[in-house]
């Protein structure tokens, strides 16, 4: 029995290990399969928190959000995100750092940034003034957004040109043929969970459109009239719903069927088959600050001179920085490198300086912390140190000075071995020649 209980005891603590919420907080979990039905159609103003369980700053937060969630309790909704583990449903608004706070109050497509203080008293104040002026909306006429989830393609909630009607004619050309992914529908107009799915699937196709640039699709096919393409796909119920990408076998879509839901998945499709960030040298100070500004984190190599590994040995080391870039492509980290010795600088401000290359540091430069590669310029050495870095493991330190270091501004590499400087020829003509033998004390 004892065993038993302690069996359920370890169950438990790893269930809630990566989470900072539990069922008994007023806190309200939100994940991609309830977002769209606690939050986006609900008539209430909510204040959601997008943390990461890793984050310092989101543990600090942690008992002034419950204690603003049990302060609001009937009168406002405090919910959070698990950003890190549901990384589609963060980038759905936007997130890019953690803890990051949005209000999601008349229109719910639209969520405004939270600006208030991170005490339990400033939450309070910040919910109350938002819902103030939710209700003079209201009183004024507004109804905002909250009827978006509970109408079909209405206004800005999606339109259904965005949903692409798929025939037997033109399945092939334009799903099987296209380099897009496609989420396809096979539905039946008098089936129920069809006619409840049209509105979710009609918001979705929109909103998908326009955060993967058209890249990811949403279709749907009247199984009914289409049975060619049906039939071919071994459609027996409906809704159906599969995934189609060239050159690969279809899979049928295992999520739920709310907006929230869908879009999640489509992003996840999306990040799946977007191409890795780009690797850049650090060649002037815009670089550096663009990349490191821009992402959460940037991972930053420092490769041994042009003349210690010619060109092969570097572009050896860039090849495997190149497979990491693609391996955490759906981290929002920047990828940079420099030569030793060309930004002594920066060298110096991650405590690098002058040995052991090649090195590597990730740097946050909004906490102007960065963390130091203690194992080998490897795939496997890499992988290891960003793993860790992903649960907010290994020992940090202060960039040196504060601040990004100064950049000097050199010329790219150009892809050849190093040459070695000429030297000035040395004229002997003054020297005598037989004097070079004595030693003068």
């Amino acid at each position: 029995m004892r065993a038993l209980l302690g069996l359920l005891v370890c169950s438990l603590t790893v269930l809630f290990v990566h989470g900072l919420y539990s069922a008994s907080d007023d806190v309200i979990e939100l994940n991609p399969s309830n977002f769209n039905r606690e939050v986006i159609q609900s008539d209430s103003l909510w204040l959601v928190e997008f943390y990461a369980p890793w984050c310092g700053h989101c543990k600090n937060l942690v008992p002034e959000w419950k204690k603003a969630a049990s302060a609001l309790k009937g009168i406002v909704k405090v919910g959070a995100v698990d950003a890190d583990q549901h990384n589609s449903l963060g980038g759905q608004y936007g997130v890019r750092g953690f803890p990051t706070i949005k209000i999601f109050g008349a229109n719910k497509q639209k969520p405004e940034e939270f600006q208030g203080g991170r005490s339990s008293q400033a939450i309070v104040d910040t919910a109350l003034n938002a819902l103030r002026s939710l209700v003079k909306d209201r009183l004024g006429g507004k109804t905002g957004g909250s009827d978006y989830g509970r109408q079909s393609g209405s206004g800005s909630a999606g339109s259904k040109k965005d949903v692409v009607e798929l025939t037997d004619d033109n399945f092939d050309r334009t799903v099987l043929d296209s380099d897009d992914v496609w989420l396809v529908e096979f539905f039946a107009p008098w089936c129920g969970h069809c006619k409840n799915l049209e509105p979710e699937w009609t918001a979705a196709a929109t909103e998908v459109k326009e955060q993967t640039k058209g890249k990811v699709k949403l279709g749907a096919v009247d199984a009914t009239v289409h049975q060619g393409v049906a039939s071919r796909y071994g459609v027996r119920g409906f809704p159906t719903i599969k995934i189609f990408r060239k050159g690969e076998e279809p899979e049928d879509y295992q999520g739920g069927r709310t907006r929230s839901d869908i879009i999640a998945r489509a992003l996840d499709l999306f990040s799946d088959n977007v191409p890795p960030p780009e690797l850049q040298e650090i060649l002037n100070e815009n670089v550096l600050k663009k990349t490191c500004e821009d992402y959460q984190l940037c991972i930053i190599a420092v490769l041994p001179h042009i003349l210690d590994t010619g060109a092969s040995g570097r572009t050896g080391y860039l090849e495997v920085m190149k497979k990491m870039a693609e391996k955490y492509k759906k981290k929002m980290w920047g990828w940079l490198w420099t030569e030793a010795g060309a930004q002594m600088d920066l060298e110096a401000s991650l405590g690098i300086g002058g040995f052991g290359y090649p090195a590597m540091a990730a740097i946050n430069s909004r906490k102007m912390k960065f963390a130091l590669l203690r194992g080998s310029f490897s795939e496997t050495g890499i992988h290891e140190f960003l793993r860790e870095l992903s649960f907010g493991r290994g020992s940090t330190a202060t960039v040196g000075g504060g601040a990004l270091p100064k950049i000097n501004s050199v010329e790219p590499w150009d892809g050849k071995d190093g040459v070695l400087p000429l030297e000035d020829d040395i004229d002997l003509s003054d020297v005598d020649l037989d004097d070079l033998g004595k030693v003068e004390l």
